[in-house]
């Protein structure tokens, strides 16, 4: 007996990727639900659901989730309040809802090919950073095979998505943990706004908990991170000559030696009037790390900008919010709307030019940026918008921002991280 013909038509179809999402602006948790349910009305199942709800819900957090699992459907969930909410409204339009506006961003995604390992760590309870990488792997889920890599070292590596309580302790070296564990992995994230209820900010699958909580995205999809400080340098590139943990206490140019304080009283001259006026109290120092290649970031500062937090007075000496060491490279920064445009202008860009267009975007914005930066509302979400004209885009403002810079993640603050879902060629 003959087969039958095989007609192309036939074939199985490939499953089809999309992303749904929906923003609800109301007082009640109820009504914020209700709002995010009617745009999302059809949806199917998706792969992972992303949940950013107002501080405002706190009280309310443990409800969430039973809510709209009583509605929608997604094999995992993750979420958790911001100090304000970041979503897509039903037309498309990106909005930034800062501290006072109580908001409910929801993002359906169906990834075909992907593999998520969603993971909760207990932060309490850290591995140690000088033993095994073993260790560290096994608190995303069990697994200790690190990021897959083809045999030239060129395959596609895993992103990792991270969201951490405000009360958690050591973030820093859960920070480097997941670092050690999966190196090439890029990771982006944030810390979730803080409470007075007793009970965590963060949102995994049916529970509310503290320490920190994520996923680790693989196989055909990927997080493409792009990280904006917001900030330009002035004065020239200095070398730390003495420091005391984080206080630096001489710098150098060529044969020149100073105090801190010295060297800007000589940039303070060559700035406009209202430059030194900014200087009072936009001022920040960028710090190289030994990893760090000063000529290898297409032109732009690969500097890491950390806060400035004190000045002593009889020696010229400043405190800078992160640790300092003897030859480490410095350069004094200034934030400001336009710099923070024209830097997240560029960056976007860049990422537009060289990547396939993202199914969404995911934003983790400082919540000094917004109005307080830009002096009007939807800043970072409108530049987003002249790269990527039709991304969805979802995320939160942060009490601190994870990114990548200069090969290994940093937690920053003033930053917009953003990560990029887009597939893997």
């Amino acid at each position: 007996m003959a087969g039958l013909p095989s007609f192309p038509w036939m074939a199985p179809r490939e499953p089809v990727p999309w992303c749904r999402t929906a923003l609800a602006r109301d007082t009640s948790l109820q009504g914020a639900v209700d709002g995010v349910v009617r745009q999302l009305a059809g949806a199917a199942e998706a792969d992972l659901a992303l949940v950013f709800a107002s501080a405002s819900f706190a009280s309310d957090l443990p409800r969430l989730l039973p809510l709209l699992r009583q509605k929608l459907q997604a094999r995992h969930w993750l979420g958790c309040l911001g100090g304000g909410v970041v979503g897509t409204e039903a037309d498309g339009t990106a909005r930034e809802l800062e501290e006072e506006e109580s908001a409910l961003s929801v993002t359906l995604l169906r990834l075909p090919g992907a593999t998520l390992q969603p993971f909760a760590i207990d932060t309490a309870a850290l591995p140690d950073l000088d033993g095994p990488a073993e260790p560290w792997r096994a608190l995303l889920g069990g697994t200790t095979d690190p990021a897959p890599e083809s045999p030239e070292g060129t395959g596609p590596q895993p992103s990792l998505l991270v969201l951490v309580d405000p009360t958690t302790e050591g973030l820093n070296d859960l920070i480097s943990g997941l670092d050690y564990a999966y190196p090439q992995a890029m990771k982006v994230g944030g810390v979730a706004a803080s409470h007075s209820a007793r009970h965590g900010s963060l949102l995994f699958e049916e529970e509310v908990r503290g320490g920190a909580v994520g996923c680790l995205i693989g196989g055909r999809w990927r997080l493409e991170p792009v990280l904006a400080q917001g900030c330009r340098p002035i004065g020239p590139v200095f070398e730390v000559e003495q420091a005391q943990r984080n206080v630096v206490i001489q710098v150098s140019r060529g044969d020149e030696r100073r105090s801190p304080v010295e060297a800007l009283q000589t940039i303070l001259s060559d700035l406009s009037p209202s430059e030194r006026e900014q200087v009072r109290d936009s001022l920040f120092l960028g710090v190289a790390r030994n990893d760090f290649s000063l000529s290898g970031s297409g032109g732009r500062t690969p500097f890491l900008v950390r806060n400035l937090i004190g000045v002593d007075p009889r020696n010229g000496a400043v405190a800078v919010g992160e640790p300092m060491r003897v030859g480490q490279k410095v350069q004094f920064q200034l934030r400001d709307g336009d710099a923070s445009r024209l830097e997240s202008r560029q960056l976007l860009a860049d990422c537009a030019a060289e990547e396939p267009a993202p199914l969404a975007a995911l934003l983790f914005a400082c919540l000094g940026r917004g109005q307080g930066l830009y002096g009007s509302a939807d800043g970072d979400v409108s530049l987003c918008r002249e790269a990527f004209a039709t991304v969805p885009i979802a995320g939160m403002f942060c009490n601190g921002e994870i990114g990548p810079l200069g090969g290994a993640t940093h937690l920053h603050g003033y930053t917009a991280s953003w990560g990029f879902l887009v597939s893997v060629r």
